[in-house]
This record gives structure tokens, C-alpha cells and sequence, in this order.
């Protein structure tokens, strides 16, 4: 039940110690941390680092970052770290002035030319990084981000395999990825899991009705979509994708578990990659969304909430750094050329509006706060189930498959370690969908009455209705 935070919006390394109680208590187990390496400036979202082996003194020293470790395990919390391996900031990396054979001439990355991974050297240093952060700082996982842009994908599997050789006998370490290629083999080479994208999208497309960039691949029959990224985990698994102008993307992926995949709402990425980092409590009806809340806390998938949307925040979270002069420029002006076209202004939105994230105000607009402690609430009561009823046992779960009952609405049910069996049926509109009466004990119903009508063969929406049967 993982808890992804950005530790300057919270005060630094000691603010996020401080919030841990209140974390445990909401029923959260493991911490996520944007990254944290140097970065230019006072602000950043981390992925801009230039210097991976040094926490960022803008949220504390390194010994604050191993007391808010070791804050997180004394309450029996696990932490991990995001890392960023596939490119360094535009700003403060001298790395190419006195190592240029770090770095590739033939090939670009959205972000400048790739780092050379072909030699051992540049391996080894990278290698040695993620060991650092879990060795040295004692961090219990670490995702990697945008590990598609690493052009020696066999580098990630040698660096999964020297990471379970050297942590100790017992030790419980979690290599996640981020992966927008959905390629599954690195799923049985060393990793644990990866962030389920597809199952965002379809969610998102689903509870806003956005079809714009990526979207337009879930927009067509998004229930069906849905159910297969809850039974099988990716949805695209070879088949041509719309935005990507035909491209196959994705292998197989039936064969995981629902452990192998990391499924959210929201994120940093699809919160602070849209123009105004509207919130989805900005976007969605708020009773579909409390629908899908239960849906993705009562999966079998790893759930993931971003900061603040447990509370129902309305705040932004924005794009922010803290670069000058024609940086600072290209990186205001960039992200407005990159958003003109856009089809998802709302009345009064143009992209000379976007905020500009060199302003220390979009900053401090992206810290979270409580709109709702109502919605606390009602998170602390799903986490607590999931915590009593499902991941006790979910060593050994597996799909008996899912099936869309309506244009919004799936039925998804799963063979629990204990032999007993998890149905959940959810419909993220209004209607009313014809179902096959389900079975068991009603463990959850987002809206009173719901579990009444599974039991009869009706599901009406939107509604999510957890079942347990023995």
C-alpha cells in the first residue's frame, strides 16, 4: 500500500518524518519518495538530478534522510526511493565536461543525448548507485523511472541480479519499475513489480471522459480494457496503438500475478504532466470516483495514492523548477509550446496561462491540503480491509478472469492464496448493467444497497461491491 510523496512540498526530510504516525495510522506500509538527488536550484521535481549519489540539501541533510529511514521502520513503515537513470538534468551536470565517453553522440533522449550504458564503466556506476540508496540509507525499494529510454535494457536485469546477491539473506528489497513499453520479461528477472499505466488510462479515460493524447487508446470499449487490465495487468500486450500511429506495443502479461502490478489514480506524472495539474477531484463525479477507489484499494494489483488524495486535495500539483535566465525561458516557453494543441482546456484555459514553474508560487500552490477529511476516513476503511482480508493472502493469487457487463461497468475475480475468492463489481456510471448473481460475503459496497443487487443479478452504478466467498 504504497504512499507516493514529494518531500519538498512537505517540508523535507524531517517534515515527511513527522507525518509518518499519521501515514501509519491512514493504514498505509510503504512511503515513496519522488527523487531526491542534487538538483539545481531550491525546487524540483527530482528528475532533473545531476549528482545521484547526494541527497538534495534543500530537503536536509543525508543524516535526516537515514532518520526519517529509520523513523518509517521503527513504526514498521517500509520507504522506498524513486531513481532516475536514464538521463541527468539540463542544469548543474558536468559530467560530460571531464567523463564525455559517459555519454552516447548517436543517440537523443527526450531529455538530450543517452548515456552510453553499452560500457561497464557507466553500468557499474549505476549499479553501484541503487546499491547505495539501499545499502548506505537502508531505503526497502527503489522504482525505476522511465526505464524505456535505457537503450541496454539488459543492464537492468544485471543490475536486478548484483542487488539480490548483495543484500542480505532475508531482507525484503523491491525493485519497481516504470516501463511504458509494458514489457513483462523483466518481470521474472529480478523485479517485483511494475506501474500499471494502461489501467490509469483506461480509469482515467473512463471517470473523465478525456480521449486526448494517450487516451484515445482506452477510449474505445474502456469496460473491456478495464477487465483486462485487472485479470492479465497490461492491456496492450502486442496490439497497435492508436496514438503511437499504428506501433505495436506491449508482450504478454497473463502469466504474472496481481502483485507484479502497481495500480493508481494518480501519480506525479498524471497529475503534474497536465497543463494546470488539476487534481481528478477537479475532474471526476465524485461518486464514480469513490467507486474507483474501492476498485483499485480492493485489487489484488499493488495500490498507489499520491499525496493529498487521500484527503481529497484540490490543490495542483504543477510542473515547478528553479532554473534563470534562457533556461528558465526555454523551460516556460517549452512546456506552453507543448500543451497549445491541446483538446482539454476547459472555458478560460489557454496555454499562455499555464503556470510558470521557474514562479516560486507554483511551487507553493503544489502543496496538498485536507478538502475533505471525510474521504480520510473513508480511505483508513478500505486500507484497513485490504489490509485484514486480502494481503494476508496474496502470495499465490491468480485471475479467474474479468468481463465487461455494460459500457462502464466489470465483473473481476480472483483465487485468493487461501483458497477463498474475491469478486469485485464495479460500475464507474450511472445505469443499470443485467449480471450473474455473485456469491460470498459482502465485503465492501461503496453505495448502501449495491451488494443487495450483485446477489440479485443487477449492478447499478456507479458502484463498487467487494465479495469474499470461501
Amino acid at each position: 500500500m504504497l504512499y507516493e510523496l514529494h518531500a519538498g512540498c512537505l517540508g523535507g526530510f524531517a517534515g515527511v518524518q513527522a507525518m509518518l504516525p499519521s501515514l501509519y495510522e491512514l493504514g498505509i506500509t510503504a512511503v515513496e519518495l519522488m527523487p531526491v538527488n542534487d538538483f539545481p536550484g531550491k525546487r524540483n521535481w527530482g528528475y532533473d538530478g545531476v549528482l545521484p549519489f547526494a541527497p538534495d540539501a534543500a530537503y536536509g541533510t543525508p543524516d535526516a534522510l537515514k532518520a526519517l529511514v529509520d523513523a518509517a521502520h521503527e513504526l514498521g513503515l517500509m520507504i522506498f526511493l524513486d531513481v532516475v537513470y536514464n538521463h541527468f538534468g539540463p542544469d548543474g551536470n558536468y559530467l560530460a565536461s571531464y567523463a564525455p565517453d559517459f555519454f552516447r553522440t548517436d543517440l537523443q533522449t527526450p531529455w538530450g543525448v543517452a548515456i552510453d550504458f553499452r560500457r561497464p564503466e557507466v553500468r557499474r556506476f549505476f549499479t553501484e548507485n541503487a546499491l547505495y540508496w539501499l545499502m548506505e540509507y537502508r531505503f526497502d525499494g527503489l522504482r525505476f523511472d522511465a526505464v524505456h529510454a535505457i537503450p541496454e535494457p539488459d543492464w537492468l536485469d544485471e543490475m536486478a541480479a548484483e542487488v539480490r546477491r548483495t543484500v542480505e539473506p532475508g531482507r525484503h528489497v523491491h525493485l519497481v519499475l516504470e516501463h511504458d513499453g509494458n514489457r513483462a520479461e523483466h518481470l521474472v528477472r529480478g523485479f517485483d513489480a511494475q506501474w500499471n499505466d494502461d489501467a490509469h488510462h483506461v480509469l482515467h479515460a473512463m471517470l473523465t471522459g478525456e480521449t486526448d493524447g494517450y487516451y484515445a487508446d482506452y477510449a474505445d470499449r474502456p469496460a473491456e480494457r478495464l477487465a483486462r487490465a485487472l485479470a492479465e495487468g497490461f492491456v496492450y500486450q502486442g496490439e497497435p496503438s492508436t496514438y503511437r500511429k499504428g506501433e505495436r506495443r506491449g508482450t504478454p502479461s497473463a502469466h504474472l500475478p496481481p502483485t507484479s502490478f502497481v495500480l493508481f489514480l494518480q501519480n506525479h506524472d498524471q497529475i503534474g504532466n497536465r497543463p494546470f495539474g488539476d487534481r481528478m477531484t477537479e475532474r471526476a463525479d465524485p461518486v464514480a470516483l469513490e467507486a474507483a477507489i474501492a476498485l483499485q484499494l480492493l485489487s489484488p494489483q499493488i495500490p498507489l495514492i499520491f499525496m493529498g488524495e487521500e484527503e481529497a486535495s484540490r490543490t495542483p500539483f504543477l510542473f515547478f523548477t528553479d532554473h534563470h535566465g534562457e533556461l528558465a525561458d526555454a523551460v516556460r516557453e517549452g512546456r506552453r509550446r507543448e500543451f497549445a494543441g491541446f483538446d482539454g482546456f476547459r472555458a478560460g484555459e489557454t496555454a499562455a496561462a499555464i503556470p510558470d514553474p521557474n514562479d516560486p508560487a507554483t511551487f507553493e500552490r503544489s502543496r496538498p491540503r485536507a478538502d475533505d477529511p471525510g474521504r480520510r476516513a473513508f480511505y483508513r476503511k478500505l486500507l484497513g480491509l485490504r489490509a485484514t482480508a486480502i494481503t494476508p493472502h496474496l502470495g499465490g493469487a491468480h485471475s479467474l478472469g474479468a468481463a465487461a457487463v455494460g459500457p462502464a461497468a466489470i465483473v473481476a475475480r480472483w483465487r485468493l492464496a487461501n483458497g477463498a475468492v474475491l469478486s469485485l463489481a464495479s460500475s464507474l456510471a450511472a445505469g443499470t448493467c443485467r449480471i450473474d448473481p455473485l456469491q460470498g460475503d459482502l465485503l465492501f459496497e461503496s453505495r448502501t444497497g449495491a451488494g443487495d443487487q450483485v446477489w440479485a443479478g443487477t449492478l447499478e452504478g456507479p458502484a463498487t461491491v467487494a465479495l469474499l466467498a470461501a
